[in-house]
């Protein structure tokens, strides 16, 4: 744990109004002083949609500043440390520069006509492993340290480098996944990595993920769900329409979310596709799809996976996109859950493991 874990500067005081300027959540932890480093990646090259998530974690690091740190679910996570690495220029500037070749080709339906777009798609596609070689190290490099590492998107491509890394660390990870969208199609518009094939690629790709469990799905493609048949349990599908179902049948989604957790091994990586919620939670995220999560029931997801025994060992959270009007809810949101986030994971890897029959 780190030196300054569990504790607080003496100066600081947690109900007071955030400095400008101040760290994630207002807070004045270093990296070093931190149990969690949350690590910004704005990347949205192979965006397909409504562009913007390359602009999430700047949005959701002001919009921190405004968040209560006592919460009455998860206590005070903050006293743990939580920090934000500094959003890396390089890295944008080379997305930005990905973003513009992409376009083109987006347009194009991913149709390729000419070998100067074959060129820029290769270049955008070399782009998506630089991301991910990168993410990659920094993810290594925290769990070295003992961390917990977050990454904040970006698109949920850029989740991919990080899962590598925490998959390397805990062979048989499982992935709790909550997304509109199954995101198993294969090199989408033509992009290896695209948002769209970020869990195809850790399937085919990543054989020491052991399974991928997938929460609030409504906008899901006919090969997706062929894959998602074809996996022999390794893909389980929880959509969000059956989950509607269960509910208005009487079960409780507290049951709901005991039955999603118990799909899970032992070490849980989250991956959360903020457009797994209700959209009128996130009007402004790329993809908005009717349905999904509400408030609540998110928070009682995080907290049976908390109670469960498991543990949390790496997580992200993508495609927050600030309104281009101005409006800061979309990141206000973002901001919150990613402190629930980090508040249950904490609570998970702080809990006595359950001793469980094999089944």
């Amino acid at each position: 744990m780190p030196k300054s874990a569990g504790s607080r500067p003496a100066t600081f005081d947690p109900d007071a109004a955030a400095s400008p300027g101040s760290g994630i959540f207002g807070l004045p932890f270093t990296v070093e002083e931190s149990r969690v480093v949350v690590v910004p990646v704005p990347c949205e090259a192979t965006t397909s949609y409504r562009a913007g998530t390359g602009k999430g974690p700047a949005a959701v690091l002001a919009a921190s500043r405004q968040v209560d740190l006592h919460d009455r679910q998860t206590g005070s996570p903050y006293t743990q440390g939580i920090a934000m690495e500094p959003i890396p220029a390089p890295l944008a500037r080379r997305d930005r520069e990905a973003r513009r070749l992409a376009l083109p080709i987006l347009a194009a339906g991913g149709v390729i006509k000419s070998a100067r777009q074959r060129e820029a798609l290769a270049r955008v596609n070399r782009c998506g492993e630089e991301t991910n070689a990168w993410v990659h190290e920094k993810t290594a490099a925290l769990l070295r340290a003992g961390k917990l590492p977050v990454i904040l998107g970006g698109d949920h491509s850029v989740a991919f480098g990080s899962i590598q890394a925490c998959a390397e660390r805990h062979p048989g990870l499982g992935i709790l996944h909550v997304d509109a969208h199954a995101d198993l199609r294969e090199a989408y518009e033509g992009f290896t990595w695209s948002h769209a094939s970020i869990m195809f690629n850790v399937i085919t790709q990543l054989p020491a993920v052991a399974r991928l469990v997938q929460v609030g799905l409504r906008d899901v493609g006919r090969r997706e769900e062929q894959r998602i048949a074809g996996s022999g349990g390794r893909i389980v599908a929880f959509h969000d329409a059956d989950l509607a179902l269960d509910l208005a049948g009487g079960k409780s989604f507290a049951a709901l979310a005991a039955a999603i957790v118990r799909e899970l091994p032992e070490a849980v990586y989250i991956s959360w596709d903020i457009d797994g919620l209700d959209p009128a939670l996130c009007p402004s995220t790329g993809t908005p799809v009717p349905g999904g999560l509400s408030w609540h029931q998110a928070t009682l997801l995080l907290a049976a996976l908390a109670g469960s025994g498991r543990r949390v060992v790496g997580m992200d959270l993508s495609e927050v996109a600030p309104s281009s009007s101005g409006d800061e809810w979309d990141a206000n949101v973002a901001a919150r859950l990613l402190y629930k986030m980090i508040g249950f994971a904490l609570l998970a890897n702080d809990t006595p493991p359950v001793t469980r029959r094999k089944r």
